[in-house]
């Protein structure tokens, strides 16, 4: 497996970010494939993984809605 990535005036911060990108999905496949898993396990593991992202998905949400709403109060009066 090769990856090429050129560098442009010498900007190697943004290559290795590229270079992450291109090589990431891949690497997790092989980590998932080195052993395995019975799927009661990758199942509960799959509903861990998708509150956590809910949760700091919604806290995200939730403080951009707050100050909006505190904008336009602000701005209403």
């Amino acid at each position: 497996m090769s990856v090429d990535v050129k560098v442009r005036d010498n900007n190697i911060d943004s290559a290795l970010k590229v270079l992450k990108n291109k090589v990431g999905p891949t690497l997790s496949a092989v980590k998932d494939r080195k052993e395995y898993k019975k799927p009661g396990v990758r199942r509960r593991e799959e509903q861990k993984r998708n509150t956590i992202n809910s949760i700091r998905n919604n806290k995200k949400n939730n403080s951009r809605r707050s100050y909006s709403k505190m904008s336009k109060k602000k701005y209403a009066a």
